[in-house]
């Protein structure tokens, strides 16, 4: 294998290729583990969405743009919709406006045959690790272990009364 083809004269060096190629994609692999993915979610919309539909996807938005995620914002257009692209073009641009803080356009929306296309891309912020909880939001266990090992005060035992019998009304 040459080592240094432009010295005078020209340095090689003899060995194991096999090894060569293994040592090569070796390396290859940890250059890949080292490398940042960056994750593309895609939420679809429709022209005529509710107000209550619109906020829970914006949410959703909002949620992969925090975890540092890119989000393919998709209007999809069916029938007569096609002739009126501009009320998908408002959605988008809505959903830019309540955004901004959180996120920057990274395409700008373009018809695509059937469907209008926007990628919206986080913010210059360090991304929110994605949470390890759990979904239903019970007390952690930590605290429940806390809870258990804290002394409970000592209390005397209730002492049993016995109520007094009721006296005859007086007339």
């Amino acid at each position: 294998m040459e080592v240094a083809p432009q010295a005078n004269p020209p340095v090689a060096r003899i060995m194991d290729y096999g090894k060569f190629k293994y040592e090569r994609d070796i390396r290859q692999k940890e250059a890949r583990k080292k490398q940042a993915r960056i994750e593309v979610k895609e939420i679809k919309f429709r022209p005529k969405i509710d107000p209550h539909d619109y906020a829970t996807k914006k949410g959703h938005v909002e949620r992969f743009l925090r975890t540092g995620a890119r989000v393919k914002v998709t209007i999809m257009f069916r029938g007569r919709e096609m002739a009126r692209t501009e009320l998908g073009r408002k959605i988008l641009d809505r959903l830019v406006a309540d955004l901004a803080d959180q996120a920057v356009v990274e395409a700008h929306p373009k018809q695509d045959g059937r469907n209008m296309v926007m990628v919206l891309a986080p913010s210059k912020r360090p991304p929110e690790p994605k949470s390890a909880e759990p979904r239903n939001r019970r007390e952690p266990e930590a605290a429940v272990a806390r809870a258990a090992a804290e002394p409970v005060p000592e209390q005397a035992p209730d002492e049993v009364v016995a109520a007094p019998a009721e006296a005859p009304p007086e007339t």
